[in-house]
């Protein structure tokens, strides 16, 4: 159910000691349905802005899904999103932008857990 999945996105900011605040939208589409959106603010002054449309039906599928990361002055870190404009890429449609704003690498889609421990590496480095 949608519901588990908003549990567990909830559950998962509570872990992480790099996250400061957060404000997050579920918004239930039925009963397997939902869309997630909001900002993560770090101790560090970073920020994710992200969104997810997921159906849980059978497993957790993200039908999209964008993660956009920058930091204290708004200017992109990286960005995992599934948009189809880079065909080329092994793992079309799931790509990563990297901070330069002009690379772009083949990448699986991640999860927000996984997203966090990333941003938990960069800034514990």
């Amino acid at each position: 159910m949608i519901d588990a999945y908003f549990r567990s996105v909830f559950s998962a900011l509570r872990a992480p000691l790099i996250v400061e605040s957060h404000n997050i939208t579920f918004d239930k589409r039925g009963p397997y349905a939902g869309y997630v959106r909001g900002e993560i603010f770090f101790v560090d002054g970073t920020q994710l802005h992200f969104r997810e449309f997921v159906n849980t039906q059978a497993g957790v599928q993200r039908f999209t899904y964008v993660y956009h990361y920058s930091g204290t002055d708004d200017v992109m870190i990286f960005r995992y999103d599934d948009s189809p404009h880079f065909p080329g890429l092994p793992s079309f449609p799931h790509h990563k932008h990297l901070a330069d704003g002009l690379s772009v690498v083949s990448s699986p889609a991640p999860t927000l857990m996984r997203v966090l421990a990333e941003i938990e590496t960069l800034i514990a480095a």
